[in-house]
């Protein structure tokens, strides 16, 4: 009799569907760039973001996180900091490995202080829940920031300037990149990851685009019917 009961269960267990179990090892295996082409023109527009953004996304979406993205930011403007520092260093007959030590520690502070800005931006995007805001007509103006910051910064090393002006220089040196991470790339990163995961990108947003300038709205327009047409011809 328990051998009858022991067979019966297992044949139940072999007829049992298992579509649930295929659908959630499916949603697994699609990433989120076939899922963006389920949204319309705008959303896909806002989230894919633009050159610099699609060079990060183009990794594994654990790699691409804010933390590293910002890291990364520090160790370019870290490395910048090289030519100034071997400068000083030369000027003031300094040993090779005192000047390589200096900069490596300036540069270590840089690359903790923007990896660290670069998570506190991601956890407070998970907080805010906001859109992120397409920043390619406003780089123009970030631009020259970190140039000008790494301008006075120099001055510095060489000539007695204001402790303000130093204070600036780092400002206008350090902050375009913790910005951009902040107000585009880190709102855009938490949706993708969302729709990576196979869960609903925009839930609990109050506002899910962010309503931009005219002019980019037109130049977006104007990308996809180029698109159309390059595609028919």
């Amino acid at each position: 009799m328990g051998q009858k009961k022991t067979d019966l269960f297992l044949k139940s267990a072999r007829d049992r569907p298992v579509t649930v179990i295929e659908r959630a090892f499916a949603r697994r295996f699609v990433s989120w760039r076939d899922r963006l082409d389920e949204l319309d023109s705008e959303h896909r527009h806002m989230l894919e973001g633009g050159s610099l953004s699609q060079m990060f996304l183009r990794y594994p979406m654990t790699i691409s996180h804010p933390v590293f993205v910002g890291g990364f930011y520090g160790l370019l403007i870290g490395l910048t900091l090289l030519l100034p520092y071997g400068y000083i260093g030369n000027s003031e007959g300094q040993v090779l490995e005192v000047t390589m030590k200096d900069w490596g520690f300036q540069a270590l502070i840089l690359i903790t202080l923007t990896a660290f800005l670069g998570g506190f931006s991601s956890m407070l995007a998970s907080v805010a829940r906001r859109p992120p805001i397409r920043l390619e007509n406003r780089r123009r103006y970030l631009f020259p920031f970190p140039f000008v910051g790494l301008a006075v910064l120099s001055l510095s090393m060489m000539n007695e300037i204001p402790e303000l002006a130093i204070w600036g220089g780092w400002f206008c040196f350090v902050f375009p990149g913790p910005l951009y991470i902040h107000l585009s790339y880190a709102p855009r990163w938490r949706i993708l990851d969302r729709l990576d995961r196979g869960l609903a990108p925009f839930e609990g947003m109050s506002r899910t685009i962010d309503e931009g300038p005219v002019d980019e709205v037109v130049e977006a327009e104007d990308g996809e019917l180029e698109e159309v047409v390059e595609a028919s011809s």
